[in-house]
């Protein structure tokens, strides 16, 4: 645990946290959900979305499609 001190992490760090952390990662840089399986070898993605967690941040940057449309205002429809 040197690594944890010399980061000065006060969390308790496991292997599972390093997976959790790992499959965040790899989410929020872009990587395919199928992927993220395959490197965790899970043979469910509802396993694998378990790991996955989204950050407000992407949450934020979602386009919904209604953003897309020109809508005018006014007018009787």
């Amino acid at each position: 645990m040197r690594v944890k001190m010399k980061a000065n992490i006060k969390k308790n760090v496991t292997v599972h946290s390093l997976r959790h952390s790992f499959a965040t990662h790899l989410l929020e840089s872009g990587t395919d959900l199928r992927y993220i399986q395959e490197l965790l070898r899970h043979k469910s993605s509802k396993t694998t979305e378990i790991y996955t967690h989204v950050s407000n941040k992407d949450i934020g940057e979602v386009k919904r499609p209604l953003d897309s449309l020109q809508i005018r205002g006014g007018g009787d429809a």
